[in-house]
């Protein structure tokens, strides 16, 4: 079966529409932040995984997305889209560890 070269270019083109797919998790980080409070990224795990979750999952199967969650949040700190806040102070998403909350940048 010989493919047609024109409707590969026209498939081609409807995919490449230069929309980037936001991350999943983006969307949740974002949507836990909405409203300007502090927010521990252990609620944004669990809230992923309550969605996720099926009726099998284990209790702490929110874990699973605490690293996901933690790349996420660097990346949109490095942009400037949130802040990183560990003891109360504003933290380098570059180096930083332990117990930390996300925020929406304060003007």
């Amino acid at each position: 079966m010989v493919k047609d070269p024109k409707a590969t270019q026209d498939n081609a083109s409807e995919d490449d529409d230069n929309t980037p797919e936001v991350d999943p998790v983006v969307t949740y980080i974002m949507d836990a932040l909405r409203y300007g409070d502090e927010v521990s990224p252990n609620h944004i795990a669990q809230a992923i995984a309550r969605d996720r979750a099926k009726p099998h999952s284990p209790q702490d199967f929110w874990r699973k997305f605490m690293t996901a969650v933690r790349q996420q949040a660097i990346s949109l700190a490095r942009k400037g889209e949130i802040e990183i806040i560990r003891r109360g102070e504003v933290a380098d998403p570059n180096d930083f560890k332990g117990l930390y909350k996300l925020r929406l940048p304060r003007k």
